[in-house]
């Protein structure tokens, strides 16, 4: 029997064309009850990563946003123990529950709950590895914006437990205030279920597809996961201007300045895929990191080029075909997942491309370089390009990066292209 993630990963990856628009369904979960403020603890934090509409300081695929974040707050906050689901639109929490009898664990965490219907509207078969990156992004922007420690691997019917399901896929989870998330999570776990109408409709053979393979992955993780420490936050003034910015810049940026931002993606995510830089200008190429041991002695990281030729042309049809990625000055990569993974590394990896890849454009946004991560590839087989066996090394993500600004911003209603990141 074909092990349909497998399956459905090739068909993401195939050169097929998405069908026609289907309808994206609620912008938003269920939201129970009245709503009621964001918890003072927790203001900052979700308002810096995750609050907005369509424009959000998190990217998303076509800005369609298909991570929805639950809170699971414990004793020491502001508000009653309990399980509340977070409004982006209007930045304010709706109670779903309590967590039962008994002494509650103290501190607060997020659980990141896949809504795939949103990003299948537009992507079709190619939206559920995008469902996943923007996972990761939602993540990364919630350790940017000071979040402690995230867990990528845990089992995602624990996490839906400890909401109260059902619900859709979780496949993350992100310690918000101190305490013990896990102890947190296993009390809300025994708290019950919630009862709350489901959003019956006629299911899509893409949406059914993106469901099935979206719930094979949350039910890879570990039974409790493994949370990992997330690296410094960034400057506020780096988290509100951080856009994605429109496609149109240009300029390589300088090898101290793309040495930071793969330095970001590596360091928030060491043990995901591997990362190189695809360089434009006058000496196009390919570079990787390297240790710099000149001199007899280690003087830390350096790029080094691993191949020579003009990589933006290929890179631009790799992703859906946007010729604008053959004039940007770099595009940074993400890169592994072979086409036999199994499921647990496939969400391992695409989880932390869109991690790494978030710290890193929040490194470039810091460097005031333009920045946009590119979502969708299609047949980008980079080991087979560079000469390495074929279906071992394929390209994640990207963010594309330039010194030159772009025109200015298109409207969020209508900037949506095959394969593009905006938030």
């Amino acid at each position: 029997m074909t092990d349909p993630v497998r399956q459905a990963l090739a068909r993401a990856r195939s050169a097929e064309e998405p069908g026609p628009d289907t309808p994206a369904g609620p912008a938003r979960p269920a939201l129970p009850g009245e709503p009621l403020p964001v918890p003072p603890e927790l203001d900052r934090l979700l308002r810096q990563a995750l609050a907005g509409d369509r424009l959000r300081p998190t990217p998303s695929a076509g800005a369609l946003h298909p991570v929805d974040t639950y809170l699971v707050i414990g004793s020491g906050c502001s508000v009653r123990p309990g399980r509340y689901v977070y409004d982006p639109a209007g930045h304010c929490v709706h109670r779903r529950g309590p967590l039962g009898r008994g002494r509650v664990p103290a501190g607060a965490v997020a659980v990141l709950a896949a809504a795939p219907r949103r990003t299948v509207s537009h992507y079709g078969h190619r939206a559920w590895p995008l469902v996943v990156l923007d996972t990761g992004h939602a993540a990364a922007a919630l350790a940017l914006a000071g979040a402690p420690a995230v867990c990528l691997d845990a089992n995602g019917a624990l996490l839906s437990a400890a909401l109260g399901g059902p619900l859709e896929p979780a496949l993350a989870a992100v310690r918000l205030l101190p305490g013990d998330p896990d102890a947190l999570l296993v009390r809300s776990a025994a708290a019950g279920a919630v009862t709350l109408p489901y959003d019956e409709v006629p299911v899509h053979r893409d949406l059914a597809e993106a469901r099935r393979v979206l719930a094979a992955l949350a039910a890879a993780g570990g039974v409790r996961g493994t949370w990992r420490p997330a690296p410094p936050p960034a400057a506020s003034d780096v988290l509100l201007a951080r856009r994605s910015a429109p496609p149109g810049f240009g300029g390589v940026p300088r090898r101290a300045e793309l040495l930071r931002v793969l330095t970001a993606a590596r360091t928030a995510a060491p043990d995901g895929p591997a990362w190189s830089l695809a360089l434009g200008g006058p000496r196009p190429g390919l570079l990787a990191a390297s240790r710099d041991g000149r001199g007899g002695r280690d003087t830390g990281e350096a790029l080094r080029r691993i191949a020579s030729g003009h990589v933006l042309g290929t890179l631009a049809h790799w992703a859906a075909r946007q010729p604008w990625i053959a004039l940007a000055g770099a595009v940074l990569l993400a890169h592994g997942c072979p086409s036999d993974a199994p499921a647990h590394r496939v969400r391992h990896e695409h989880l932390l491309a869109g991690y790494g890849m978030g710290h890193a454009q929040a490194a470039a946004t810091a460097l005031g370089l333009a920045s946009r991560p590119v979502g969708s590839w299609q047949d980008a087989d980079l080991g087979a390009a560079l000469g390495d066996p074929a279906g071992r090394d394929w390209v994640l993500h990207g963010l594309a990066l330039g010194r030159d600004a772009a025109a200015p911003h298109p409207d969020p209603t209508t900037a949506s292209t095959q394969g593009d990141d905006s938030s």
